[in-house]
């Protein structure tokens, strides 16, 4: 049985992330049911009769799915000022359907859509600590894919299409990592709830567990199992997006390995301590902990 078929208007010429995105937000959500053809136009009345418009067509009507935030007046803005753009839009009706979660959607939200939004709008979200050194983003990822003036943008429409396709395995990625993400945070909330002693959380396997118990006002240390059966001390942060530890490893550690750090430890089992103090590397989970439990007292 052929497939519906459906049309996906966004403006023609160049191209960003917003409308790449959009676009490849709508291909997940209906490609396995229907039959998308993506018209690079600005013609009016093609885009009236379209399926769906985004980063076009001068109207937001999510009922009608127009999905453009260039008409006066725009399409509004997140409670924290950030203005929608087009993908953020598609996002907005979407996002929780593709994702099969709220939760997870709105992390994907504030990881990727709301930064591609800010920078579709002219709204600058970060600034470079170094002059002249800038990060590399999703932006400059979609641009590279912009013919050059020595270029020909002939096949322009086609790039975009294939761009699309690199944009759709990103979505999908970033779904599995922020399900996954958020199915640990039960499992680590858990294992800190059933913890004796709450500023050594112990793991007997690996989760992306660091974020969730910097959360908690106790955790001092995690101990974890390695994929080569090792097992490692890691001091935890001070908040989610901090990289200062709210106790290092003792200083005397710092770069040690093997025999010079059982030595100063004590401990036969210990392997490595990293010279940064936030790491340490052991053969076993009895001699982790006793790492972590010396750590506490230092």
């Amino acid at each position: 049985m052929d497939k519906k078929k459906i049309i996906i208007t966004v403006h023609n010429s160049k191209f960003h992330a917003d409308d790449v995105f959009s676009v490849a937000t709508l291909f997940l959500l209906f490609e396995k049911e229907y039959d998308i053809s993506v018209v690079r136009t600005r013609d009016q009345k093609i885009i009236d009769e379209s399926d769906y418009a985004v980063d076009v067509g001068d109207s937001y009507d999510p009922e009608k799915n127009r999905f453009d935030h260039h008409q006066i007046g725009g399409a509004g803005k997140r409670e924290n000022g950030i203005p929608y753009a087009s993908f953020g839009l598609v996002w907005k009706k979407f996002g929780e359907e593709l994702c099969g979660s709220n939760i997870v959607a709105e992390k994907i939200d504030l990881a990727l859509v709301q930064g591609i939004d800010a920078t579709d709008n002219g709204i600058e979200i970060s600034k470079a600590t170094f002059p002249d050194v800038y990060m590399y983003d999703i932006g400059d990822f979609v641009d590279m894919f912009t013919p050059t003036w020595k270029e020909s943008g002939e096949t322009l429409d086609q790039t975009f299409l294939e761009v699309v396709s690199y944009a759709k395995m990103i979505l999908l990625r970033e779904i599995k990592r922020y399900t996954d993400k958020m199915e640990a945070r039960e499992k680590v909330i858990e294992v800190y709830k059933q913890s004796s002693d709450k500023r050594i959380i112990i793991f007997d396997r690996t989760y992306p567990a660091d974020e969730f118990l910097s959360e908690f006002p106790e955790p001092v240390f995690k101990i974890a199992p390695k994929d080569d059966g090792t097992w490692m001390v890691t001091a935890i942060n001070s908040g989610k997006y901090s990289f200062a530890s709210r106790k290092l490893l003792p200083e005397k550690w710092a770069g040690k390995r093997d025999t010079e750090l059982q030595e100063v430890t004590g401990i036969p089992e210990a392997i490595f301590c990293h010279n940064g103090r936030f790491i340490a590397v052991t053969q076993t989970k009895d001699s982790a902990i006793r790492m972590a439990q010396m750590a506490l007292e230092a």
